[in-house]
């Protein structure tokens, strides 16, 4: 299993940015696709916001790639602040949604911005 230190890899304590959330999306997406499991390791880190996590695993339920069973499976959070484990259930379960009904999320979405 390979171990990625968060705070070593966006090189902050504070995992808030978009752009952070993609570096760590695409070393978790090496891994996975080579067949890999990782832990993604949250020591030191103070401060996680949803666009974030958006960023670094939400976006791995783009496009049916992975199922949710095998992201569960080779995925492994270490280190996560009791008060930040709901953002991880929440991001994943919007992801979920969204990418499942993604056509009706921006059929409706559009809807909203072109009255």
């Amino acid at each position: 299993m390979e171990v990625l230190i968060v705070r070593d890899l966006i090189k902050s304590s504070i995992a808030v940015a978009t752009d952070s959330g993609e570096k760590l999306f695409n070393e978790i997406n090496i891994v996975l696709k080579k067949g890999g499991k990782v832990k993604v390791d949250f020591q030191d880190i103070s401060i996680i916001s949803t666009a974030f996590l958006n960023a670094a695993i939400g976006q791995l339920y783009i496009g049916n790639i992975y199922t949710s069973d095998f992201l569960n499976s080779a995925i492994k959070l270490d280190h996560i602040q009791p008060e930040d484990k709901p953002l991880f259930f929440m991001v994943v379960n919007r992801a979920k949604e969204y990418f499942a009904n993604k056509q009706s999320s921006d059929n409706h979405l559009n809807s909203m911005f072109n009255n």
